[in-house]
């Protein structure tokens, strides 16, 4: 017998297989959709059983089976409470962590990379974070300038060894 917060646990674990159910639904049958309508290497002269989408097709067709199973299974599952039980863990600070973690990497990814070389946007990304989860995120009170110092030297350690072993000795183009 599971008791009132268990069962809320449980309502909101079914809520969240029922939302990625859904996510991943659409993901299969945009992948099934995209490999079905790629351009075909007819008109190029190559033969016309060799599909160049057939890995992706059979991929999206299995993605849109098991998402399937997984939406039925989760919608027939009585869950009172469920969603409030799953969007109240938005408002958590792991929540607020794992958003934390997002918003770097898509700032490195989208912002830093290409508008500035490789190793300095490494190295902003080395300090960003660990300052970010050092004093703004951290459980108990951290000293702000030990951190700002170990954040420093952490990223240019870091930075710099990522140009030395990626430009220098595994001589790889960096963006």
């Amino acid at each position: 017998m599971l008791d009132d917060s268990d069962a809320r646990e449980a309502g909101g674990r079914a809520r969240a297989d029922l939302l990625m159910a859904v996510v991943l639904l659409a993901l299969g049958l945009a992948v099934i959709y995209l490999s079905w309508t790629m351009p075909r290497l007819e008109a190029r002269r190559i033969h016309p059983s060799t599909i160049p989408g057939l890995v992706p097709l059979f991929l999206g067709i299995a993605l849109t089976c098991c998402s399937g199973l997984l939406l039925w299974r989760s919608w027939r599952i009585e869950a009172p409470g469920g969603w409030q039980h799953l969007f109240g863990l938005f408002r958590t600070r792991e929540a607020l962590r794992i958003g934390a973690v997002l918003g770097l990497a898509l700032i490195h990814t989208l912002v830093l990379v290409g508008l500035v070389p490789f190793w300095a946007a490494a190295m902003l990304f080395i300090f960003a974070f660990i300052m970010v989860f050092e004093t703004w995120l951290n459980e108990g009170p951290a000293e702000p300038v030990k951190s700002f110092c170990w954040a420093l030297a952490i990223a240019v350690v870091g930075g710099g060894g990522i140009y030395l072993v990626f430009e220098r000795i595994f001589l790889v183009r960096l963006p």
